[in-house]
């Protein structure tokens, strides 16, 4: 509906660019419009206008579409495209939000039937008529429920804001996009600091822009907590301004970080409000924090705080981005009056080492609680520890440990190996040592018994091992056991050690065989366009994809230029996929026949008595590859040789020549996966951006002691929207076609393993539009890094990881029907599949 021409602003373009967000909301709550001009003699004039104008535009099929940073950017040519009749809608992320349209199209005469205007028939429904003696007034913007279905479905959980609190994650289901959530606690609690480890988690983790409105502490305050909340320095001694070398060095590495923070003394949420809009690719606003006792010289205090909260819940809304504020109260008649979407309240407890949270929606009360554990020393809370297990009673009967000495001597000194932190033993041999620690763990004679000529055959037979600490110790334990089983009788040779047994007769199926994530077999034509109406074209998608970006990528490197540089240093073992069974389990590959006649091997897992009662939860990720193509960090140009480096840059992406970190947990595998498997001859490895980030994820947290050395490496300008367009085109066809199943749904995933596998042929005589193996081997190490990085989470969790295989693979041991709180079970990409079996059985190949 038109509005009276001397409600119709008119401006130029240069104006109306700097001004952007603020007339798209301005067009989203007040239907109102805005008359552009460009040109000397103002020839090209458009309007721009809410979406009830162009009710087709909501949709955006068949219209030119831009999110508002890339329009801002291209603005004037956009203005020119609509001058010329072609309608262009502007988006909030995926959400349509307003339009630029011809100036002639909308009516300068007031109407109250939108159809009118756009000479097109509503879309969502009736609006009532007005008396014409009525001033004009814009509608009201109605929604129809497929509106709001699509925009459910479009959203998904990717790129969800969370705390980085497993627990408190579980319990809120992170920061909801369009919501308002408030943290209330009394002072001294340490309300600030859930603010603090969302903004972290938010910025420094997934790399994504953060405001930080501090209406309390100042910025020197917020970067200190920061730095001590990700180093574990004392934060009384960093308030002094100490900082030790690390400390500092971290420091320096947050300079690139997108944490904005807006600390001024006269800040209002009518200014937080007016500041957010103007912030591109805004993922989160931190209120920190609203005073209940009334101060004339902090706005966000005493009774203005209602007010204050409806401009932030507004704001939420209208940029449909989590804001989280901060409250230093728990009085419930004053958290009422604030209305929040979502209300998080700090409670101590009578152990001071443990605080609840309790989590509460507006409309449903209490929906669900956790605990957290105060380390107010290093300004940041962690997850509450669980229960220790119970000590048995001390006239409870002590059962005999079983085994001799030189067989508890031998299962020590394999750990290493066992466990995954070292590598060099034979496959079946690693499976016998490891079933070895089980029956030990277990107390089970009879399998000690079973093993014993198959430890027999490994302790006879000559073996180089490693000289170092753990090879000297594994060779002595062996020499040790060879000698205490010397007078015992021969055995018949260990199963375990043969040639693997054939699947159905005919040629042996290698160990190393794993089909969870098969890839397509390229063939000839595949490298061509798909036909038009195919279900996804999914090669065009990808060439369009990296064919827009204003970054001009090179996506093919000349043959004569692959034999040289770092196109040789780059292998199929940089994906970093996790090969791992824990050490006290017990992992069998059997044959197995598939339905299509193809002979491959199954994993059977044996669980020790130890674990208690439970059930193996096998999690299946969808689409790991198309999934990590959302924000994987690549360099779209030539590699150049930048040699050693002090310290990693966020600002760069390529391949890194690294030292392979320690990793001593034996719950979880090596966070690099098979690369630690093929270092050089310095025990060097190399490795890509995903994988750097990840170490130096861990160092941050406290989980790796230091980054390693980089002592050479090959990158060029990081951009982690290369194949973004790619992602989202793949993952809005997977929700059409996943509930349709059948042949479209297999085309569409066999296209998109083809277009993938493109990026770099294993063939020289496949043809490709791609020759990039370091975006191919970037975007797998990604899905990678987000495969091990979620285990690692339920592992903190209290989770039992059983085998973590490939990048889309997980094995826990569960209670029946329990699958781990921190995946979320669905169809969408970053979601799982769970299925249980029992112990014992083959672990079945995964589905849809």
């Amino acid at each position: 509906m038109s509005q009276p021409a001397h409600e119709q602003e008119a401006m130029n373009a240069t104006e109306a660019r700097n001004a952007l967000y603020a007339l798209v909301k301005r067009a989203e709550d007040d239907g109102r419009t805005t008359l552009i001009y460009k040109g000397q003699r103002r020839q090209d004039r458009v309007v721009l206008a809410p979406l009830d104008r162009l009710p087709a535009a909501r949709k955006t099929e068949g219209l030119p579409s831009h999110v508002l940073s890339a329009a801002q950017k291209d603005f004037g040519d956009l203005i020119t495209r609509a001058a010329q009749g072609q309608p262009q809608v502007l988006l909030r992320n995926t959400t349509p939000v307003a339009v630029l349209l011809p100036a002639d199209v909308v009516s300068a005469t007031p109407s109250s039937d939108p159809a009118v205007a756009t000479g097109t028939a509503p879309s969502g429904g009736a609006v009532n008529g007005q008396d014409a003696s009525e001033p004009a007034r814009a509608p009201r913007r109605l929604a129809t429920l497929g509106d709001a279905i699509g925009a459910a479905l479009t959203s998904g959980p990717v790129g969800s804001t969370t705390f980085g609190l497993p627990g408190l994650d579980a319990a809120t289901g992170g920061l909801q996009s369009g919501r308002l959530t408030l943290v209330a606690a009394a002072p001294n609690v340490g309300g600030s600091l859930l603010g603090l480890a969302a903004a972290r988690q938010t910025a420094l983790a997934d790399h994504r822009k953060v405001l930080y409105a501090a209406s309390g502490p100042n910025q020197a305050d917020i970067m200190r907590r920061i730095i001590s909340a990700e180093t574990g320095g004392d934060y009384p001694r960093l308030k002094q301004g100490r900082l030790t070398d690390h400390e500092q060095q971290l420091a320096q590495q947050l300079v690139q970080a997108p944490l904005l923070i807006d600390d001024g003394s006269d800040l209002t949420a009518e200014a937080i409000a007016e500041t957010a809009p103007y912030v591109q690719d805004l993922a989160l606003v931190v209120v920190d924090r609203l005073q209940a006792a009334h101060n004339p010289r902090l706005p966000l205090s005493g009774d203005r705080l209602p007010a204050a909260c409806q401009i932030l819940a507004s704001l939420a809304r209208t940029l449909h981005v989590p804001v989280l504020a901060i409250v230093d109260s728990a009085d419930p008649a004053l958290l009422n009056l604030m209305d929040a979407d979502v209300t998080l309240t700090l409670t101590p407890t009578q152990d001071p080492s443990r605080v609840q949270v309790t989590v509460a929606e507006r409309d449903f009360g209490t929906i669900g609680s956790a605990h957290l554990r105060p380390d107010l020393l290093h300004a940041r809370f962690l997850d509450a520890e669980r229960a220790p297990a119970a000590r048995p009673a001390d006239d409870a009967p002590v059962r005999r440990a079983v085994g001799t000495p030189a067989e508890r001597d031998l299962a020590e000194a394999a750990l290493p190996y066992t466990s995954g932190a070292r590598h060099g033993l034979p496959a079946a041999v690693t499976h016998v040592l490891a079933a070895l620690r089980t029956a030990l763990t277990g107390q089970d004679a009879a399998a000690l018994a079973e093993l014993a000529p198959s430890l027999g055959q490994i302790a006879a037979a000559p073996r180089q091992l490693p000289d170092d600490a753990e090879g000297r110790r594994l060779a002595a334990a062996l020499n040790a056991y060879r000698s205490a089983s010397a007078d015992a009788p021969e055995q018949p040779a260990a199963t375990e050690a043969a040639v693997p047994v054939p699947a159905a007769g005919g040629e042996p199926v290698p160990d190393d065989e794993d089909d969870a994530e098969a890839e397509v077999e390229l063939r000839p034509g595949d490298e061509e366009d798909e036909p038009e109406g195919a279900p996804f074209p999914a090669l065009k998608l990808l060439k369009d994809a990296v064919g827009r970006s204003k970054m001009h990528p090179i996506k093919v490197i000349r043959l004569e230029d692959r034999e040289s540089g770092p196109w040789p240093l780059i292998s199929e073992h940089m994906d970093g996929e996790p090969r791992w069974v824990h050490p006290d389990v017990t992992s069998t590959r059997v044959p197995y026949l598939r339905d299509n006649g193809r002979r491959v091997r199954r994993d059977r897992l044996e669980v020790p008595a130890s674990f208690g009662d439970g059930v193996l939860c096998l999690i299946d990720r969808n689409g790991s590859y198309p999934s990590a193509c959302s924000a994987v960090p690549l360099a779209p140009n030539k590699l150049l040789h930048t040699g050693p480096l002090d310290a990693f840059d966020k600002a760069g992406a390529g391949i890194y020549l690294i030292d392979i970190p320690e990793w001593s947990r034996t719950d979880m595998p090596h966070p690099l996966g098979r690369i630690v498997d093929r270092p050089d001859a310095q025990g060097r490895v190399w490795v890509t951006t995903p994988h750097v980030r990840q170490l130096a994820r861990l160092v941050r947290e406290g989980h790796l002691t230091a980054m390693p050395a980089i002592h050479d490496s090959w990158t060029g300008k990081a951009n982690e929207s290369l194949f973004k367009p790619f992602y989202e085109a793949a993952r809005k066809a997977r929700m059409e076609l996943v509930q349709a199943g059948g042949d479209p749904y297999k085309t569409y995933k066999t296209r998109l393993s083809i277009a993938l596998r493109l990026l770099w042929p294993k063939r020289p005589e496949q043809k490709s539009p791609f020759w990039r193996p370091d975006w191919r081997m970037s975007m797998v190490a990604e899905a990678s890094v987000r495969h091990w990085t979620v285990a690692f989470k339920a592992v903190q969790e209290g989770h039992t990881l059983i085998a973590l295989r490939n990048v889309d693979a997980a094995v826990f041991w569960t209670p029946p029907g329990t699958p781990p709180d921190t995946y979320r079970i669905g169809t969408g990409f970053g979601e799982v599949k769970a299925k249980f079996i029992r112990p014992g059985d083959m672990i079945p190949e995964g589905d849809d």
